[in-house]
C-alpha cells in the first residue's frame, strides 16, 4: 500500500490567492490518491472553495487557521520577526513539527526563504540553501540552481549546489547519473573568478558526474541535466529566457498575422505552433525548489494559475517519495573532495 504523503499549502499565497490555488490542489487530489493537503490560512475564505467537490476528495482535505498573510513586496525581515502566525509561517511549522511533509506556497520569495531557513534550518554539511528551476531543454529539461537565493557564493558553496541540483535531477526525471555542469564565462580551464576556477577543482575531484564549464547558450541544448551558479548569474540567465520565449511568441504572432497569406500559413502551421506553445509553456516549469534545507519547500510562481500551480504540487509529492532531503545529506557524506 502506498504511503499517503501530507503537504501543507500556503493557500492565502500569490496574486491571485485561495481562488486559483485551491483548485489546483483539488486536481492534484484528484490525479494522485496518496496526496492529502492542509489548506492554511482564513478557514472562512478557504472553506466556501471546497463547496460541491466529492466526499472522497474533501476527506483528504483538512485546514490550519492563520490570521496573517505575507504581502508579496514586504521586506523578509519583517515577515520573519511579526507575522509569525502567517499563513506561510504556520505552513512551514507544520513541516518542521512532522504533521506535514511538505509546504508549498505561492508567496513572497524573500520572505519565504527567510521563514523556511529560519524554521526547518539546513542539513549538516549545507551552507546556505538554494532555489533550483527546470528549464526546458533540446530532448529535455535542465535543472539549474541557483536562481535567486544568494547573489553572492563560494566555492564550497558552489560544489553543494552540484551535490543538491545532482540529487533533484535524478529523482524527478529518473537520471542515473545526471551530468553536472558550471555556468562560466568560457569552458576552458584558466576562464572565470577563482571563485568560480576553485569550484571546478571541486566537481572535479567529487564524485559527481561533473563534464565541466558551460557556457549560458549551453543551459539549453541537452548536453548538460543540472547546471550550477551563483543566485545572481542564474536569475539573469533565467530572466533572460523568459523574456526571449515572451520576444519569440509575440514575433511568431505578428508574422502570421500580417497578411491573408500568412493567416494561411499559420492555420497550416497551426498543429506545430499549438505543440510548441505546449512544450514551452511556463506552467509545466512551475515550481521550484527550496534545496539544502532540513525538509521540503517548493516556491510557485506569485501569478501562477491552477494549472501551474497544480505543477507546483506534483514536484513537492514527487520530492517527497523520493526522501530528497535524506538522498543530500548521503550524496554530501559520499563525496571526496
Amino acid at each position: 500500500m502506498t504511503r499517503s504523503i501530507c503537504i501543507a499549502v500556503d493557500a492565502m499565497s500569490g496574486d491571485y490567492g485561495a481562488q486559483v490555488l485551491v483548485p489546483g490542489v483539488l486536481d492534484q487530489l484528484k490525479i494522485n490518491r496518496e496526496l492529502r493537503v492542509i489548506l492554511v490560512g482564513r478557514e472562512s475564505v478557504l472553506r466556501p472553495c471546497l463547496e460541491n467537490i466529492p466526499a472522497e476528495l474533501a476527506s483528504r482535505v483538512s485546514f490550519q487557521e492563520a490570521s496573517q498573510l505575507v504581502a508579496m513586496d514586504e521586506d523578509p525581515r519583517t515577515a520573519l520577526r511579526k507575522k509569525k502566525d502567517s499563513s506561510m509561517r504556520v505552513a512551514i511549522n507544520l513541516v518542521r513539527d512532522g504533521l506535514a511533509d511538505a509546504c508549498v506556497s505561492a508567496g513572497n520569495t524573500g520572505a519565504l526563504m527567510a521563514t523556511a531557513r529560519f524554521v526547518l534550518r539546513t542539513l549538516p554539511g549545507i551552507d546556505r540553501p538554494a532555489i533550483i528551476a527546470t528549464i526546458p531543454a533540446i530532448g529535455g529539461n535542465t535543472h539549474m540552481l541557483d536562481v535567486g537565493a544568494n547573489s553572492h557564493c563560494t566555492a564550497e558553496q558552489l560544489f553543494q549546489f552540484g551535490v543538491m541540483g545532482s540529487v533533484v535531477s535524478a529523482d524527478i526525471h529518473e537520471l542515473k547519473s545526471p551530468r553536472v555542469g558550471l555556468l562560466n564565462i568560457g569552458v576552458e580551464a584558466i576562464k572565470g573568478t577563482e571563485i568560480i576556477r576553485e569550484a571546478g577543482r571541486m566537481l572535479s575531484g567529487s564524485n559527481l558526474n561533473y563534464i565541466g564549464f558551460i557556457e549560458a547558450n549551453d543551459i539549453f541544448t541537452g548536453h548538460v541535466d543540472v547546471v550550477v551558479s551563483d543566485g545572481f548569474s542564474g536569475n539573469v540567465a533565467l530572466k533572460t529566457l523568459e523574456g526571449a520565449a515572451r520576444m519569440i511568441s509575440s514575433y511568431m504572432r505578428a508574422e502570421f498575422t500580417r497578411t491573408l497569406f500568412s493567416r494561411i500559413q499559420g492555420l497550416v502551421a497551426l498543429p506545430a505552433l499549438k505543440a510548441f506553445r505546449k512544450r514551452t509553456d511556463p506552467r509545466r516549469y512551475n515550481g521550484a525548489s527550496m534545496v539544502g534545507l532540513n525538509g521540503i519547500v517548493v516556491k510557485s510562481h506569485g501569478s501562477a494559475d491552477r494549472i501551474a500551480f497544480g505543477n507546483a504540487i506534483q514536484i513537492a509529492l514527487v520530492e517527497c517519495q523520493q526522501g530528497v532531503p535524506i538522498q543530500i545529506s548521503k550524496l554530501l557524506e559520499q563525496q571526496a573532495i
